[in-house]
């Protein structure tokens, strides 16, 4: 078990019966990177990620 397992079950725990949008969870990361800058590179990453999922072009 990776160490970010924990976070991700614990947001699946707590809010997972939840229904939010995308620009929403934009905004939640725009903030965690405002309160944490050190993270930007990997918050930019995940988005980049979750942005490109049905790119089939996209081998990466």
């Amino acid at each position: 078990m990776y160490f970010t397992d924990r976070g991700i079950e614990e947001l699946a725990d707590r809010r997972g019966a939840e229904e939010v949008s995308l620009q929403w969870l934009a905004e939640r990361l725009r903030e965690f990177v405002d309160l944490n800058p050190e993270f930007e590179t990997p918050v930019e990453r995940l988005a980049t990620w979750l942005a490109r999922l049905d790119d089939e072009d996209d081998d990466e």
